[in-house]
């Protein structure tokens, strides 16, 4: 918990000034939200809408009358025989009559096994429902009145599917079902949680963080060697996150970096050469999924890409991967529009163990693709954690254009184990200019000399032209050891061409290469700043939109199925069970969206699950799903999906623990998993919400829910370009993941949160590395 609260509400003065313990409701000593104080209800007044003839016994100790159960109808009527209580009080297990059997035969008889034998459900009868041996119920919870109107169209039903036999749907124990016995509401308050008449903390009060100055340069063209790419330089992509350890190890993963070359591609063009483009896919849950893309390389059939990618590699596993190379001819993210050149199918196994690996590129009818073939090496990435931020320049470099000055550009390389040269970056070019300055760029010394500052590194630099016949200015051969020495001072070498120096013996160089600087900077990693102490703050945002359906209604998203999770349920726990870990207090707020709420029924899109504004915090993954199965019994559904409001919320506190850096150091980093099951209807405030969030140390998780249409969804995710906001200011960082659950619905739990998290490390990273943060070392003991 951090020191302005959690993460910056504020705390509720009064007796329960304080937050639950660990395994404790967020709730004051015998407060039930959304009940404030003793007696108070969230429903409107006796005899009116929402539920007919609804009043609370005095001190509020039963939340309906006896015999008056709204939603139902007085005195008990159908479906409850006279006396039975509504479906999750303490004293009976409705939906059944007292002692109740309708609907199935006595005794717990089939489809629930008699007393003793074993159960689907956690030992001690079937939750939700409090008392053993009763049986789950089919009927909506509402006969008599339905609140979610507006439903969605005809679904297949999400009915049961059993857990192998002999197995639990859910772990022992675990949410949305609560202990034998107990109810899945939180106690009914025998007084107030406050002091009567104390004054409750205003929440959130904060008002939006102020606006900062809009960064509206946009990416050039750097790290490609070519004019008109927009992606900044980066590091190589990479898989699985960031030194993730093993299940039941100590040990780290093995990474692995992997680099493509190709020659002799088929022809696509007419008027110039191929602009080829490599895509590798890995297998995951039987089917293929992109890793990623090299940069594109115009007008060349031999290229050497120097966009790489790092992989875990895992010994016991068959790891599948498929390299397709595209002709490149427009600038849209989709393949089907561009020329296919050819692929291989291959293992990482293969890869490694024959590294440089070396396969003709075949057709998708089998056929080779012309003589093109492609070279796929693989390196081990040892532990390394500096980088080096280098400054170039040159002066009185050779004339190449006729009609103009050279247009130069630097292409580094690093000698390989093989002996041959592997190109790791391009600077951009510089036009008609002979005595360039490039803009600096950031390299790791993994990358730029595989972690050895002794390994050769070639520098050579070019005359851009646009059909791909670049002329070659001159280079030379240095050392990382060398180059370091521009930390004090400017470093030089000659230009050379060594084919113009055979032929002239007047000849002595095609001008002077300058580093200007190259400042060395520690890499930290996720680990260094977990470890450092900052703390996962994780906040989960739920879409209560009538689109959903009835949640009475099999068919709902929002249906409760006793035997296994619906989806919303599913991705709150896969992704909420690994954040869990990295927050100390484990109190997460829970918010919703879309919906009408009680008491007054009015739609919000941004309300306290819990019902509890002051304190909208549930203890640990269950006491989310307790507090979502609550809500989802009292709220009506409606609409329209506006998800700026969450996405701006949990951005105030990010901005606020941005506020505390300079004292605090990095502290604090937020996360928002938001479920909602379909395109957003605020789409373009969503955008700029997030292009602002993206200077806050925050993440945004999006998982789509349901069978809906989710491609526009994809622009929120950065990977296909820089997300913008509606005036066209840039990302400062890509935070956004999204992901349709449906893709891991059949798949284990563990895989869904493995693809949503594994970008979060790197984010973290980039986060404080944009601000000049390092890890905060903890106090020796």
């Amino acid at each position: 918990m951090s020191q302005y609260g959690h993460p910056g509400y504020p705390q509720a003065s009064g007796p329960t000034n304080q937050f639950p313990q660990k395994g404790a409701l967020p709730y004051g000593q015998g407060s039930a939200p959304p009940y404030p104080q003793s007696g108070t209800s969230p429903y409107p007044p006796s005899g009116a809408p929402l539920y007919p003839q609804a009043s609370h016994s005095q001190g509020g100790a039963t939340a309906y009358p006896p015999g008056n159960a709204p939603p139902y109808t007085s005195g008990g009527a159908p479906p409850y025989s006279q006396g039975s209580a509504p479906s999750h009080l303490p004293g009976g297990a409705p939906p059944y009559p007292q002692g109740g059997t309708p609907s199935y035969s006595q005794a717990g008889a089939p489809p629930y096994p008699q007393q003793g034998v074993p159960s689907l459900h956690p030992p001690g009868g079937a939750p939700p429902y409090p008392q053993t041996g009763t049986a789950p119920s089919h009927q909506p919870p509402y006969p008599g009145q339905d609140v979610n109107a507006q439903t969605r169209p005809t679904a297949p039903s999400r009915g049961p599917s059993p857990a192998p036999p002999g197995q639990n749907p859910y772990p022992q124990g675990t949410a949305p079902y609560q202990p034998t016995g107990q109810s899945p509401y939180p106690p009914l308050a025998q007084g107030a949680s406050h002091q009567q008449g104390a004054a409750q903390a205003p929440y959130p009060g904060a008002p939006p963080y102020p606006g900062q100055a809009a960064n509206r340069t946009p990416y050039q063209a750097q790290g490609s060697g070519y004019p008109g790419q927009n992606m900044p330089p980066t590091g190589p992509s990479a898989v699985g996150g960031d030194r993730v350890v093993r299940p039941g190890t100590d040990q780290f993963k093995t990474r692995v970096e992997i680099t493509l070359e190709c020659r002799n591609l088929l022809n696509k063009d007419i008027l110039s050469k191929s602009d080829p483009c490599a895509v590798l896919y890995m297998i995951q849950q039987g089917r293929w999924y992109e890793v990623g893309r090299t940069e594109n390389v115009k007008n060349n059939l031999n290229p050497k890409f120097s966009k790489t990618f790092v992989i875990n590699y895992f010994f016991e596993e068959v790891q599948k991967i498929l390299i397709s190379v595209y002709d490149i001819d427009n600038v849209t993210p989709q393949l089907t529009d561009d020329d296919f050149l050819g692929q291989v199918e291959t293992t990482l196994g293969q890869i490694v163990s024959n590294s440089p690996f070396t396969s003709p590129l075949l057709l998708k009818n089998g056929m080779k693709a012309g003589q093109g073939v492609i070279i796929v090496k693989a390196e081990e990435i040892k532990e390394g954690c500096e980088t080096a931020l280098l400054t170039f320049r040159a002066t009185k470099l050779d004339k190449k254009d006729f009609f103009g000055k050279s247009d130069p550009y630097l292409e580094i390389q690093r000698a390989s184990a093989d002996g041959s040269w592997q190109v790791v970056h391009r600077t951009e070019v510089v036009k008609n200019n002979l005595n360039p300055s490039w803009r600096p760029f950031e390299i790791s010394l993994q990358k730029l000399c595989g972690g050895n500052k002794q390994q050769n590194i070639k520098i050579d630099c070019y005359d851009w032209d646009s059909d791909g016949s670049h002329d070659y200015i001159g280079g030379f051969v240095t050392t990382f050891n060398d180059m370091a020495k521009a930390v004090q001072q400017e470093v030089s070498w000659p230009c050379v061409n060594q084919a113009t120096k055979a032929k002239k013996k007047s000849y002595t160089n095609s001008g002077t290469i300058l580093l200007t600087s190259c400042k060395i900077m520690k890499e930290y990693s996720f680990l260094d700043f977990i470890q450092g102490g900052t703390q996962i703050n994780f906040t989960v945002g739920i879409d209560f939109t009538a689109s959903n359906g009835n949640p009475s209604q099999s068919s709902s998203l929002h249906y409760i199925n006793p035997y296994q999770p619906n989806e919303y349920m599913a991705a709150i726990k896969a992704v909420g069970e690994v954040c869990q870990d990295y927050d100390s207090d484990k109190l997460f707020p829970v918010l919703g969206f879309g919906a009408r709420i009680p008491p007054k029924m009015e739609i919000s899109h941004e309300f306290a699950v819990n019902f509890n504004p002051q304190n909208p915090y549930c203890s640990g993954i269950d006491g989310i799903l307790q507090a979502y199965y609550n809500c989802i019994q009292h709220v009506q559904l409606y609409g329209p999906t506006n998800a700026a409001p969450i996405i701006q919320h949990v951005a105030r506190f990010a901005q606020t623990a941005q506020m505390e850096e300079p004292s605090k150091g990095p502290h604090a980093y937020f996360i928002l998993l938001m479920l909602t099951d379909g395109v957003l209807s605020d789409m373009s405030n969503t955008r700029t919400a997030i292009v602002e969030a993206s200077k806050l140390p925050m993440s945004l998780i999006i998982v789509g829910v349901g069978q809906a249409d989710f491609n526009d969804m994809n622009i929120l995710d950065g990977d296909n370009g820089v997300l913008r906001s509606a005036s066209g200011e840039p990302a400062k960082r890509d935070i956004v993941q999204f992901v349709p659950f449906r893709d891991f619905r059949n798949s284990s739990p563990v895989e869904l949160a493995r693809h949503v998290l594994a970008e979060v490390p790197k984010q973290v990273t980039d986060y404080y590395k944009m601000r000049g943060l390092q890890p905060v070392k903890k106090p020796e003991v």
